[in-house]
């Protein structure tokens, strides 16, 4: 049978042990590798590989032994409780070594999950998997987790005191990282928190977070989008030293200050046009944002995104006689001193 993305991750919390087997494909090995994890750790519990109730086997070695699935498949197990085979690697090319056991399955044997990569609609393994009465063929895609698995993992890691802001914020997250990356997140988030009484706030997601590789460069733009003018050449000269680019800075601005120009030429309002940026913000980023899309407003920011226009242009000139780095600190010292008029 068909598991459907809808439903396919209440199965994986709570997959059924007396079925067949289990077939998960997908190009993203993180995310089925994740999903991997949690259905065995289901089907077998925490000790079911260290009481030998579950067989790890590559696919690659039924080439050498086609009995080896079956045999695993068949064998008693010492402790009692559910068994896992499980397939890992598998691929179109195996298929002819895979179906044969699972053709041969009966009650009481032990349950096979297949992992393999992409598979075609016409793949046997999807085929079989797919037609079968007692099991399961589920796609993993490139979605981001639901708000119901972001809770399921919450609950996981011992995080039940969260506010709406907070989830929000959470769910704003699940939408920029990888799976594992925000399984990783959520983790040290629950270590941050640990007998900590006071709900989770943006601050504490923020701060547990993996950190932006643009980070630095936000720095020295809100400094400017804020109207810091004075602590412009400092944090140039720190940039400078480790090495960021005038470039790689205009580029930044740019960016930023069409994010700000979204926010603020937003219909409804800078409310509204922060709700609607993709990739969405959270936390006190999200807050800042707001605030400085406010104090520009939609026609200043026009302005400034012309000066910043006329500056990429300039970089890009064979005639130009400045070094880039003195190009951009002019226009960035400009745009700081376009912020503080009102």
């Amino acid at each position: 049978m068909k598991l459907s993305a809808r439903d396919a991750p209440g199965y994986f919390a709570r997959p059924d042990a007396d079925k067949t087997g289990l077939l998960i494909y997908g190009a993203d090995a993180m995310r089925v590798a994740h999903r991997r994890q949690q259905v065995v750790k289901a089907l077998v519990g925490p000790k079911g590989e260290e009481e030998m109730r579950l067989t790890r086997m590559m696919a690659g070695e039924l080439r050498k032994d086609p009995a080896m699935l079956a045999d695993a498949m068949k064998a008693v197990g010492f402790f009692p409780g559910p068994r896992v085979v499980l397939v890992e690697e598998a691929g179109e090319a195996l298929a002819d070594r895979i179906l044969p056991a699972l053709e041969d399955w009966a009650p009481g044997d032990a349950q096979v999950v297949v992992i393999a990569g992409t598979l075609k609609a016409t793949s046997k393994l999807r085929k079989f998997f797919e037609g079968h009465r007692n099991a399961y063929a589920v796609g993993i895609y490139d979605d981001p987790p639901s708000r119901g698995e972001i809770e399921g993992m919450l609950k996981d890691g011992g995080l039940t005191n969260l506010n709406d802001e907070a989830m929000r914020d959470l769910v704003a997250l699940a939408q920029t990282l990888d799976p594992g990356d925000f399984r990783q997140t959520v983790e040290k988030l629950a270590l941050y928190k640990l007998n900590d009484p006071v709900p989770v706030t943006g601050a504490d997601i923020e701060a547990c977070a993996p950190a932006s590789t643009e980070a630095a460069i936000d720095d020295v733009l809100n400094v400017v989008a804020e109207a810091r003018t004075s602590e412009i050449g400092p944090v140039l000269s720190r940039l400078q030293a480790q090495g960021v680019q005038g470039v790689a800075l205009c580029i930044g601005a740019m960016r930023h200050f069409k994010t700000l120009y979204a926010v603020a030429a937003a219909p409804g309002g800078p409310g509204e046009g922060i709700g609607r940026l993709r990739p969405p913000v959270f936390g006190p980023r999200r807050d800042r944002i707001l605030r400085q899309a406010q104090d520009w407003g939609a026609i200043k920011l026009q302005d400034a995104l012309t000066l910043l226009t006329d500056t990429d242009l300039q970089l890009r000139s064979a005639g130009r006689t400045a070094p880039d780095m003195a190009l951009v600190e002019r226009a960035l010292i400009r745009l700081s001193m376009m912020a503080g008029r009102r």
